[in-house]
């Protein structure tokens, strides 16, 4: 694997450090103990409204390995959408799709109560995922784009240290490999039958294992004196992240062989979900004790559980697992006329157990992504923009 050049830009550490609390900066200090990485992106538009993207790099390194958790569920939904698009017309994301099942840890679903019409669709899977983080409308978009296929979409965008190997649920590595029969119905008619996928794939691991922590639960609930293997798990770098939800936001902005191939509506559909929050919606209808409105929403919002002010969107996708917080966002302020994008990881597990379920998330995980988000968000209100942006095409209808 080549070896990248940590990027780090000293004005956005000077940034942050004049504003931090005493608890943003210990974690700004402790770059080894938090594994942060952090990538600020300013937006000018020119005189024609076409954005222009400026990085800001924190300890931006694609070979730190941070377990990306949900956020590999971004470039699946976008990944999926495109291969719909491939099978033909006939085959819209409001298709029923039922999923078989025909090797071992495998389950069907045939039925979908949270849905409108009781029946599973990819439109209301990617809408679970964006909203909740659903695990199951995952799995199922992962069985329908198969491992292999999955894999060499995005490799194929140039995306080369990418891995999706595994489901949400605990499988082997071959079951993993292993795809279920899928049908899309029409009135209860099978218009397109996918068969079972079997995935010879030979992933690129890194030479040197990649351990976390000192010591870890199994699946067995036993306590295992070591670090926890990651070696073989799902890997996603935050520039590759970060590059994937702006190529969905800002198609025109990346290379062509960067983009999916998606419709019209297919990017109203995402960019609707992406920044619906819980309450709005009706199916499913979500109880918004549990899912309150920054659920998924990291950066400003999530400690507290305020309400998120209703002229900000924040299109986004976040993950959390074994003490690893991770968002991706696109911030728009439509009363003061801000936009941005902040993209980080941070790890919070003091005692160094992983699967423990105690990490720091709300004491210190959290707040980071607060702090740092309002310590953006105020350096964006106070900028002068030659131009100021067109934010209506970013107004969307939820129900």
């Amino acid at each position: 694997m080549a070896t990248a050049q940590v990027k780090n830009d000293p004005w956005l550490m000077e940034l942050l450090q004049k504003k931090a609390s005493p608890l943003l900066k210990s974690v700004l200090d402790q770059p080894e103990t938090y594994q942060y990485q952090l990538i600020y992106t300013e937006i000018k538009r020119d005189a024609h409204q076409k954005p222009h993207f400026m990085n800001h790099y924190l300890n931006v390194d694609r070979n730190r390995y941070f377990n990306p958790a949900s956020t590999v569920k971004m470039p699946v939904a976008f990944a999926a959408l495109e291969k719909l698009n491939r099978l033909g017309k006939k085959i819209t994301v409001q298709t029923s799709m039922l999923t078989d099942s025909a090797f071992s840890g495998q389950t069907t679903v045939t039925s979908d109560t949270t849905a409108e019409s009781g029946l599973p669709s990819m439109e209301h899977y990617i809408k679970k995922i964006f909203l909740v983080s659903d695990n199951d409308a995952y799995n199922r978009l992962y069985e329908f784009m198969g491992q292999k296929t999955l894999n060499e979409a995005l490799w194929k965008k140039g995306y080369k240290d990418i891995r999706i190997t595994r489901r949400f649920v605990p499988m082997t590595t071959e079951e993993n490999r292993h795809t279920n029969p899928i049908r899309f119905l029409n009135n209860g008619q099978v218009i397109y039958a996918q068969p079972p996928a079997y995935s010879s794939l030979r992933f690129r691991f890194p030479p040197t294992k990649i351990l976390v922590g000192k010591g870890h639960w199994d699946k067995n609930d036993n306590l295992i004196n070591e670090p926890m293997d990651f070696t073989t798990h799902n890997n996603l770098p935050l520039e590759d992240g970060q590059q994937i939800l702006r190529s969905i936001l800002f198609p025109e902005s990346v290379p062509s062989p960067q983009r999916f191939h998606l419709t019209a509506d297919n990017y109203r559909m995402l960019y609707t979900f992406m920044s619906e929050l819980p309450y709005e919606s009706l199916f499913p209808a979500y109880d918004t004790t549990e899912f309150f409105d920054s659920y998924t929403k990291f950066f400003f919002f999530r400690a507290g559980r305020q309400k998120i002010p209703d002229y900000i969107r924040v299109f986004n996708k976040a993950g959390w697992s074994y003490g690893f917080l991770t968002d991706y966002c696109y911030v728009v302020d439509f009363k003061n006329k801000v936009e941005f994008m902040l993209s980080a990881t941070l790890y919070v597990n003091k005692d160094g157990i992983l699967n423990d379920n105690k990490y720091e998330y709300e004491e210190t995980g959290y707040p980071f992504f607060r702090e740092v988000g309002d310590i953006i968000y105020d350096h964006e209100l106070n900028q002068k923009k030659a131009v100021i942006p067109d934010l209506e095409p970013w107004k969307f209808h939820y129900h």
